[in-house]
């Protein structure tokens, strides 16, 4: 039985065209009461609730603006669909061939920031349950859609969902790939403070989910460390006295397929420079992504081994200072690792200082959520591909009995925080085919056929 009719996926595209030409980036510069992260983040949020409202579901706006809901159905249980409607910036992103922020339908598939993350998967569901709405199914619980605005951030909006709002019974967010990820490691930003250095200065890296794929250095010491790059076999460019460290950036959580520019430009400045921050991160840690080097292994056999980034590094004549993205085993205690991370850092004279913090996601494989979302999955694709732990992090593991699931098939081309971000109309609809059969399953009293 398909639930999915014409009207609706027409309906799913222009209400996508719609959210997807909000420009809902984070602006600390632009809040007030009741808008707390800039009037983008709150109009997107808005105008989903009013869409919602015009679907037929019940709605909630926080007074405080940090996160909304919509749902339907009656009863004790609660099923949520996790969804975030912020996005990330465009401006300064080199290769857009469209405005990122109106939306165009282009060979098949819609072009704007926010397609693939997260707004083309919340439309996706949404409109996958308007059409088990449309079919007249009985709805054995309530099924909640949680909008969040600030999830590219610090979770500011999901955080204050869970002090004020009630806890689903099970749920998914439909913001990764499928099949599902069952288990997200857990996420731990830090930074080290420690001496500064009257001989190097500099400042490299910039987000801390990303390892840096350049660092810069000038000064001195730049003809020497120049020479080391060349024996080491580093590629980096060179100006005078400037040099660019040149490396490959990949997400934090992939941190062992990147190439660690900072970490490259300290390996070198380690031979003829003997700063604290230098040697830790150039000789220490070095090029072990895993954070074997520096604090011990730390790996399980559900999510395999911890990554480590160095994403940022500034060094002063006052101080020194090192930030850290690590993405640990779902079965590690965060005090374990916590513990090392100070203790050793103290042993260079340096103090640890917490950044973001998200706890481990773990479901386990054989849990009716899982069985029933993977079965439903496989029986509409013929996909058998096994479910899969990621680095990264979603909403699902703000809640309990939470997965991610879906939206993106492993052939979807990945624009995901890149210039184009698109989405192929063929993907949308197969996913409303299976969210809508997945929520029946769910959440639905089997229909009586006619």
């Amino acid at each position: 039985m398909t639930f999915i009719k014409k009207e609706h996926q027409e309906q799913a595209v222009a209400a996508l065209l719609e959210i997807a030409a909000i420009p809902s980036v984070l602006d600390e510069t632009d809040t007030v009461p009741g808008q707390p992260f800039g009037r983008g983040c709150l109009e997107a949020l808005t105008t989903t609730l009013a869409l919602c409202e015009t679907l037929g579901l019940r709605t909630f706006q926080d007074p405080e603006g940090y996160y909304g809901y919509a749902e339907i159905g009656e009863g004790s249980e609660l099923f949520g669909i996790l969804c975030h409607l912020d996005v990330v910036p465009a401006v300064g992103q080199d290769g857009w061939l469209t405005e990122p922020f109106t939306p165009e339908i282009k060979n098949g598939a819609i072009i704007a920031r926010g397609t693939q993350d997260d707004k083309g998967p919340t439309i996706a569901a949404l409109f996958a349950v308007k059409a088990l709405m449309d079919a007249g199914v009985t709805f054995n619980q309530r099924v909640r859609f949680i909008f969040g605005t600030d999830e590219e951030n610090l979770w500011r909006c999901i955080n204050r969902y869970n002090e004020k709002e009630e806890m689903i019974t099970a749920g998914f967010a439909p913001d990764s790939k499928f099949p599902l990820i069952f288990a997200e490691k857990g996420l731990l930003q830090v930074y080290l403070t420690g001496p500064g250095s009257d001989t190097v200065q500099l400042s490299a890296g910039g987000a801390m989910n990303v390892v840096p794929d350049h660092a810069e250095y000038q000064g001195i010491l730049a003809e020497k460390t120049a020479q080391e790059l060349t024996r080491l076999g580093y590629s980096f460019e060179q100006k005078e006295d400037q040099l660019t460290v040149l490396g490959k950036s990949v997400h934090s959580k992939e941190a062992p397929k990147g190439t660690n520019a900072i970490v490259r430009l300290a390996k070198a400045l380690a031979a003829v420079d003997t700063s604290t921050a230098i040697k830790l991160v150039g000789d220490v840690i070095g090029e072990d992504a895993t954070g074997t080097s520096f604090v011990g292994k730390f790996s399980d056999d559900v999510s395999g081994m911890m990554t480590m980034n160095v994403a940022t590094l500034e060094i002063t004549e006052a101080q020194s200072k090192i930030g850290l993205d690590l993405r640990y085993p779902v079965t590690l205690e965060k005090d374990v690792l916590v513990a090392a991370l100070t203790k050793t850092a103290a042993e260079y004279g340096f103090t640890y200082t917490e950044h973001d913090y998200l706890a481990p996601l773990y479901v386990p494989l054989d849990s009716p959520l899982i069985q029933t979302l993977l079965a439903t999955y496989r029986e509409l694709t013929g996909d058998m591909t096994e479910p899969f732990v990621n680095g990264g992090a979603t909403f699902a593991r703000a809640m309990n009995n939470c997965v991610a699931f879906g939206a993106m098939f492993s052939d979807t081309p990945d624009y995901v925080h890149q210039a184009n971000e698109q989405w192929a109309l063929s993907s949308l609809y197969k996913v409303m085919e299976i969210y809508s059969e997945t929520v029946y399953r769910m959440c639905c009293e089997p229909q009586v056929e006619k």
